[in-house]
């Protein structure tokens, strides 16, 4: 499971773009990259062609490229950077046929504060 998720609010820690602060857009799990706002941003050089309408497509566009997940970490609701961990908490669940069972799911919580993610 990794510790970091789309939507997350991260500082990197490392790299040319350290202690910059910016929102998770994709985590590829596969890689253990991650995709963040306004860091590493790259130009990438795309053939000029006519889309539609003829509309003039292509050029230099510079995009965000993925970064270890190791190079960033989690924001806490302080705003100070934290390991993360696992609380398991328990839940009620009501199953098809109407009847209830009780069992655990997941938080994540902050090592700084113990807080909630």
């Amino acid at each position: 499971m990794a510790r970091i998720r789309k939507g997350d609010k991260v500082q990197i820690i490392a790299g040319k773009d350290k202690g910059v602060i910016g929102t998770v857009i994709q985590v590829i799990v596969d890689q253990n990259r991650i995709i963040v706002e306004g860091v590493n941003r790259i130009k990438k050089h795309t053939k000029v062609g006519e889309g539609i309408r003829g509309a003039q497509s292509g050029g230099i566009i510079t995009t965000e490229a993925p970064i270890h997940i190791s190079n960033a970490m989690v924001l806490d609701d302080t705003g100070k950077p934290t390991r993360t961990g696992i609380r398991r908490e328990k839940a009620e669940k009501t199953r098809a046929n109407g009847s209830t069972h009780e069992t655990t799911r997941p938080v994540r919580v902050s090592k700084r504060t113990g807080k909630d993610i």
